[in-house]
């Protein structure tokens, strides 16, 4: 049982052996490691499941999922303007979607909840859109951090800010993901703690836990809004980053 609010991000290993490799080496699944996988099962089965090459008729799975493609696939366009990308948009919008809904269920793991996970995605992304600018642009990358028309006088002063702004762009992507995940999953375990001792004090608490019990489950639902909108947020800064890398502004 968890005691603790915070409880439920620790990392902790399920299962773990020392193996006699470059003289010693423990290797040990953790609990972030299992739904990780989980997820990426999920997330291929699904799509193989919504696979409708052979079929007339489109299946539920099918249309939830062409549903969402397009969705993405429009984001793409307009902040892109280039398919190319639409593959690992979808990808990362499908992936950090489901490690969202799947850390809803009690007594699982939110891997996107982990600052690892979450800020390490980030700082990929950020390592991966710095090289498309310098690989495309060459030195003339550089010419992102002096904005057009500033004065000789202030291009020291902005070149500084806008670095800083730039880098900035690495922590705020995870964080942002990583913040809300873990906020809104201490606020359900808190009233869900409350509500469980107050149901278990007897008819008169049982009936008192009744009152705020309509609550806890609009803010279920508010959770798996956040969930979708933050897969969304995240998405689509990296399509902005993108585009930014591209064109230079």
């Amino acid at each position: 049982m968890i005691n603790s609010p915070l409880d439920q991000f620790e990392i902790i290993s399920l299962l773990g052996f020392n193996a006699p490799l470059f003289g010693y080496l423990h290797i040990a699944i953790t609990n972030l490691a299992l739904y990780s996988i989980i997820v990426l099962i999920i997330v291929v089965g699904i799509n193989y499941m919504g696979n409708n090459d052979s079929k007339l008729l489109p299946s539920k799975w099918s249309i939830f999922l062409e549903s969402i493609f397009a969705s993405i696939n429009s984001i793409v366009r307009e902040q892109i303007g280039k398919e190319i990308y639409l593959p690992f948009i979808y990808s990362l919008f499908i992936f950090i979607l489901f490690a969202n809904l799947i850390g809803i269920i009690p007594y699982s793991f939110t891997i996107t909840s982990s600052a690892i996970v979450s800020i390490g995605i980030s700082f990929t992304i950020f390592i991966s859109v710095t090289i498309l600018g310098l690989v495309l642009h060459n030195i003339k990358f550089f010419s992102y951090f002096i904005p057009n028309g500033t004065p000789l006088g202030l291009v020291p002063l902005l070149v500084i800010i806008e670095l800083i702004s730039y880098i900035s762009r690495a922590g705020s992507l995870g964080i942002r993901l990583f913040a809300n995940m873990c906020a809104g999953h201490i606020l359900l375990k808190i009233l869900s703690s409350f509500l469980f001792a107050t149901f278990s004090g007897g008819p008169l608490f049982f009936i008192i836990a009744l009152i705020p019990f309509p609550i806890f489950i609009g803010i279920i639902g508010l959770e798996l809004a956040i969930c979708l909108i933050q897969a969304y947020v995240f998405t689509l800064l990296t399509c902005s980053y993108i585009k930014d890398a591209l064109e230079l502004h």
